[in-house]
């Protein structure tokens, strides 16, 4: 119903819909850019604030200096005993907040500038200051207890360089050296102050730089120094009351500042928190990169205001929205109403119901005249479909009665089809049966004959060929039998010759004397494995003209210097124990889309030379005596026909089945 009210209001607000939101994102993400580029402005200025602080600190550092060595209190300090210039020294350093100072003679000077630019330059004549990394070792030669102070443990920080340090013992210090030049003393003024742990001096510069209430506040605003990556004075908050010593820079931080030497300015996780973040890197008096000088402020509040306003435009645009749309519906009543009448009329009609119509409608113009015109069409229609419902009726009567006769005409073409499929084969076998037993029975007759003559004879004298003509007689036997059998083929299930219980072992070896003309002429190389199987319950006759089938089969399907495998093997068939024998040859296989024909009754691959009964009858002796026979191509080439008899003593129990 509300189709109609819809499209028609997407299409009126659609440049509300459309424009507005897109205006709104290309604002939005243009006063976004402005505002993260404002920030990052607010974070480079306090950098540079806390810059100016260190350098004013290491000046200042450097001026105090170079004013106690000019002063005529040093001088008379110097020319007196040890007592009265540790007593100076020790006042000078604490009214300067130094946490060393120290006199150099010439000799010591000179061994100390080896190590420190800053006092190779002050025995040049020039006052030097600059940062310097102390190792534990030099902090213990120095008075007080620094080493201790500025030893800090490391804490493992997320996204950090892995490191297998656990504590960090050097100390950054604000290195200071003036030249002194008394009478009758020459040498270098020392000081410095330990910046580890040095929460006034981190402290200043985090009072200093966020004076005001925007990027400052409570633990808004946080400034850190780092030595190489490990904060060692900072007011950024690991816990409630606890600074974050000894937590680590993240590697992406460190790559830029003090790998690379360039200024970082832009968000950065710091500890637990991300922070709009500016990261200096500080150099030694050796120009090496050392530590980093941070300042930063938290990103939360900024992103919160960002959020806000882009809700806040989101709504404003989302109330206009809701404003006009009922005002747009409410002034296109008039057009709605006519229009969804329709709709529903038409939904009505799509369900079923012909007789629905518009009626009357109260507008004007061409949307009064479109609903009469529709009602006319829907009168048309409906008679239509009346008219077409009779002629549809009358039509499926006459479907029903003719599919009933073309039902009953296929079902007598059924029958004719089977019983003329049945004729042909019957007539077939009749026909190839009758050959075979003129072609086959007469010469054994005469085979058969002429072995008795032989033995009436020669009389005593056969007894060298005994074994010969025995061989004679059973193969002359065996051939009539096959005879026999051959025509029992149209009816393979109507009986046979009592089976009896052979050794398949022993039937595959009198197979391979008879066949050995065969595999002599292909020059065919036999290899036989035997493995203990049980003995089967099958007419050896029978078994030996499918295993001669198969054989004879092989031998013809390879070329010369072919090789032909037999193997006996005991097997399990559906929990039936039995022995299989497997024939494999090294021939081209059989094609695979008639290796599912092979076995079907005049089904032959060489035209001319068979009959295509030899697999088809070996099936059926061997199905006869509850076994299954089966052929599949090797992966290596070649065909493999399996014959698979239940053991002799499980034949009550296949029988069962």
């Amino acid at each position: 119903m509300t189709s109609v009210r819809l499209r028609l209001l997407v299409l009126a607000l659609a440049p509300l819909i459309l424009l507005m939101p897109l205006l709104l994102v290309i604002g939005m993400t243009r006063w976004t850019t402005d505002y993260d580029k404002l920030l990052i402005a607010n974070v480079e200025s306090d950098l540079r604030i806390a810059e100016q602080y260190l350098e004013r600190l290491m000046t200042g550092t450097g001026e105090e200096l170079l004013g106690v060595a000019g002063s005529v209190e040093f001088a008379r300090v110097l020319g007196g005993d040890a007592t009265a210039q540790q007593d100076f020294f020790g006042r000078k350093q604490a009214a300067l907040g130094l946490d060393f100072l120290t006199f150099l003679p010439g000799p010591e000077a000179n061994t100390a500038a080896q190590r420190w630019p800053v006092i190779a330059s002050a025995l040049a004549g020039r006052a030097d200051t600059s940062i310097d990394i102390f190792d534990a070792t030099e902090l213990a030669r120095l008075p007080g207890d620094l080493a201790t102070r500025a030893r800090i443990d490391l804490i493992d920080t997320e996204a950090a360089v892995p490191t297998d340090r656990k504590v960090e013992d050097r100390g950054m210090v604000v290195h200071s050296a003036t030249p002194v030049a008394l009478d009758g003393h020459h040498g270098v003024l020392v000081g410095g102050i330990l910046l580890n742990r040095n929460l006034d001096f981190i402290d200043s510069i985090n009072a200093l730089v966020y004076l005001n209430a925007v990027t400052g506040g409570e633990r808004q605003g946080t400034a850190t120094l780092f030595l190489e990556d490990v904060r060692v004075s900072t007011n950024v908050r690991l816990f409630e009351n606890v600074r974050a010593l000894g937590t680590r820079v993240s590697a992406i931080v460190r790559g830029t500042v003090l790998d690379e030497g360039r200024t970082w300015l832009d968000r950065a996780f710091v500890v637990n928190d991300w922070y709009i973040s500016g990261y200096l890197p500080l150099t030694d008096s050796r120009g090496q990169r050392v530590g980093m000088l941070y300042v930063g402020f938290l990103e939360a509040p900024f992103t919160a205001a960002k959020r806000h306003a882009i809700l806040w435009m989101l709504g404003a645009f989302a109330a206009v929205l809701a404003l006009s749309a009922p005002v747009f519906l409410w002034m296109a009543k008039g057009i709605f109403a006519p229009l969804e009448r329709m709709t529903q009329t038409m939904s009505r009609v799509g369900s079923g119901n012909l007789s629905a119509r518009i009626g009357p409608v109260k507008a004007k113009g061409e949307i009064g005249e479109v609903a009469g015109h529709l009602d006319d069409l829907l009168d048309q229609v409906q008679d239509r479909d009346r008219r077409l419902r009779a002629w549809a009726d009358e039509l499926n009567q006459r479907v029903d009665q003719r599919t009933a006769q073309l039902r009953e005409a296929n079902d007598k073409l059924e029958d004719t089809y089977r019983q003329l499929v049945v004729s042909e084969k019957l007539a077939s076998i009749g026909e190839i049966t009758a050959g075979v037993a003129h072609e086959i029975n007469n010469p054994v007759a005469v085979i058969q004959g002429n072995v008795d003559v032989i033995r009436e004879t020669l009389g005593a004298g056969t007894e060298p060929v005994k074994t010969e003509l025995d061989l004679i007689d059973d193969q002359v036997a065996r051939i009539s039998v096959i005879v026999g059998k051959l025509l029992h083929f149209a009816g393979p299930g109507e009986g046979g010759d009592q089976a009896q219980v052979s050794d398949l072992k022993v039937v595959v070896r009198d197979c391979l004397v008879l066949v050995q003309h065969e595999i002599a002429k292909g020059e065919i190389s036999v290899r036989t494995t035997f493995h203990p199987a049980p003995l089967v319950c099958m007419d050896a006759g029978e078994m030996q003209q499918v295993i001669i089938n198969l054989i004879v089969n092989a031998v013809q399907a390879m070329s010369r210097d072919g090789q032909l495998e037999l193997e006996l093997i005991p097997k399990e068939h559906s929990g039936v124990p039995g022995a299989c024998l497997i024939v494999r040859d090294t021939g081209p296989g059989v094609p695979e889309d008639i290796i599912a024909s092979v076995f079907d009754p005049f089904f032959t691959t060489k035209r001319g030379l068979g009959t295509g009964l030899g697999l088809s009858i070996s099936q059926t002796l061997v199905q006869r005596a509850g076994g299954r026979i089966s052929v599949r191509n090797r992966p290596k080439g070649g065909a493999e026909f399996s014959v698979w008899l239940p053991a002799a003593d499980s034949e009550e129990a296949l029988a069962a089945q």
